[in-house]
């Protein structure tokens, strides 16, 4: 399990976006008078990283643990989605907001582990496939 290079990939991709929680650009969604923008961002990183998770543990099923991971990726995208939304209703790039970016950055640094997964996961499917061809 964790001796693929893939689950310390997607438990990367957990922490990062559990840390979001502790950025600024969190509680900035959570003071927006629309509450349903903090919420949709909260409820979009806790199934990405739910799906993260689970997927680390789907390591003897790789086919499925790619469904999983996509579906955790696609996830994350929409919480990018909040989060860049917030950020911009917040006055955009500017000197003063690094604080949130660095959240945003976060999110975007969770999608990129997922990506990374993907590929070493299809990397090894593509492995045992190759073995199963040479027997």
């Amino acid at each position: 399990m964790i001796q693929r290079i893939q689950s310390v990939f997607l438990a990367l991709s957990a922490i990062a976006n559990f840390g979001v929680y502790f950025t600024p650009i969190y509680t900035r969604a959570m003071e927006d008078p629309q509450q349903w923008i903090g919420f949709g961002l909260a409820i979009s990183l806790v199934v990405a990283v739910i799906l993260s998770v689970y997927s680390i543990f789907l390591f003897a099923n790789r086919k499925s643990q790619i469904n999983w991971v996509k579906r955790a990726a696609f996830i994350q995208v929409i919480a990018l989605g909040f989060s860049i939304g917030v950020f911009f209703s917040l006055g955009g790039i500017g000197t003063y907001l690094w604080d949130e970016a660095i959240g945003t950055g976060l999110i975007v640094l969770g999608f990129v582990l997922q990506f990374f997964a993907i590929r070493y996961i299809n990397k090894d499917e593509k492995l045992v496939r190759s073995m199963d061809r040479i027997r």
